[in-house]
């Protein structure tokens, strides 16, 4: 195979992945822009007094009566005035200040990439690899992943949807998506969880914090300056930090344990715990979606040859001594030939 047909797949590949991430991801943070300004112009029609308040906050005093009904929500009063509050909870700062922390992440992540560019690999690639991860490692990562990114559509798309998309899809047609959104979110949710309770079973060894992490804190990783690579294990401080601890293992569980407590609701949760955990669950999520865009970010356009230790297993040997030099002083022994770069030597070899 010919270096120029080698590099032509490469490119063909690069720009069918990166265009399925263009649209997903503009599918998770596009309505967010439209969310704030429907939040200003919402403001200022709550300045206007509405004509039923006093009745209503009347209704929201809580007055006890009588009901014939039995079961976990059933109560004496007419409307409970959480259910209330947790809506204004909702609908307000944590839908405002979430989609806040999702524009202001990729506004950051762009910014750095402007002025920084992707970090390439110095002197160039080795020819040589050693193997990262394995076969059902990435397995389970892309599995993860996957489900990561269609919970985070259909769970943005409840979070904003009524603010955001009835007016771009109509009532109708919103619904329809709703409906479908919520019945990928409800029974994909268990089986993402799986997914993501073994990976830190899988990768708590690797995250375990070391004295040298403290200097690639120091350092900020490097990243504010070339030539600059603090030493890392097989992960760094960063992705043990903010990957790892804070994102799977601290915002993971917490979108998990308050998923289930969502999804099987006839477990005799009371109402104030069903609203206090969807509260808890829409901020863990959106933290853990920034998270995840700085990492994805990171692992792909960021860093040069970061990507292909997820597609294909191995990545250069210089990039290892680069990035993870501490992890690679462990593996080196294993390195082996890049066989995609010795048949472009060879296609450079043969006749035209």
């Amino acid at each position: 195979m010919s270096r120029t047909t080698t590099i032509s797949k490469r490119r063909h590949f690069k720009s069918m992945l990166w265009g399925t991430v263009f649209i997903l991801l503009s599918a998770m943070i596009l309505p967010l822009t439209g969310y704030l300004y429907v939040e200003v112009v919402s403001a200022q029609s709550a300045s206007q007094e509405n004509p039923r308040a006093n009745y209503w906050r009347a209704v929201r005093e809580g007055s006890s009566g009588y009901t014939a009904a039995s079961g976990p929500y059933t109560t004496n009063i007419l409307v409970a005035n959480g259910g209330q509050n947790w809506r204004q909870v909702r609908n307000g700062p944590v839908a405002s200040y979430g989609a806040g922390l999702l524009i202001f992440t990729l506004g950051v992540l762009a910014i750095f990439y402007l002025i920084r560019g992707s970090m390439k690999i110095e002197g160039g690639r080795s020819g040589r690899t050693v193997e990262r991860w394995s076969a059902f490692e990435r397995s389970l990562h892309w599995y993860t992943a996957i489900l990561f990114i269609v919970l985070a559509v259909t769970g943005l798309s409840m979070l904003f949807g009524r603010a955001v998309l009835i007016p771009i899809l109509g009532l109708s047609g919103f619904s329809a998506w709703a409906t479908l959104s919520i019945t990928l979110h409800n029974y994909l949710g268990p089986a993402f969880s799986i997914g993501v309770v073994v990976m830190i079973l899988l990768w708590i060894k690797n995250n375990i914090w070391a004295s040298y992490d403290f200097e690639w804190v120091k350092q900020a990783g490097g990243m504010f300056s070339k030539h600059s690579h603090p030493p890392a294990g097989k992960a760094n401080a960063g992705e043990k930090l903010f990957v790892f601890w804070l994102g799977l293992v601290f915002c993971g569980l917490a979108v998990i344990i308050t998923g289930f407590i969502l999804d099987f609701p006839n477990y005799g949760q009371t109402r104030e715990t069903m609203q206090l955990s969807q509260s808890v669950h829409a901020i863990a999520s959106v933290v853990w979606v920034a998270f995840m865009l700085g990492h994805a970010y990171l692992g792909s356009i960021g860093v040069e040859g970061a990507f292909e230790g997820m597609t294909t297993g191995k990545v250069d040997a210089n990039w290892a001594r680069q990035h993870h030099n501490v992890w690679y002083e462990q593996v080196k022994h294993t390195e082996s030939m890049d066989t995609s770069s010795a048949e472009s030597s060879q296609g450079l070899k043969q006749p035209s």
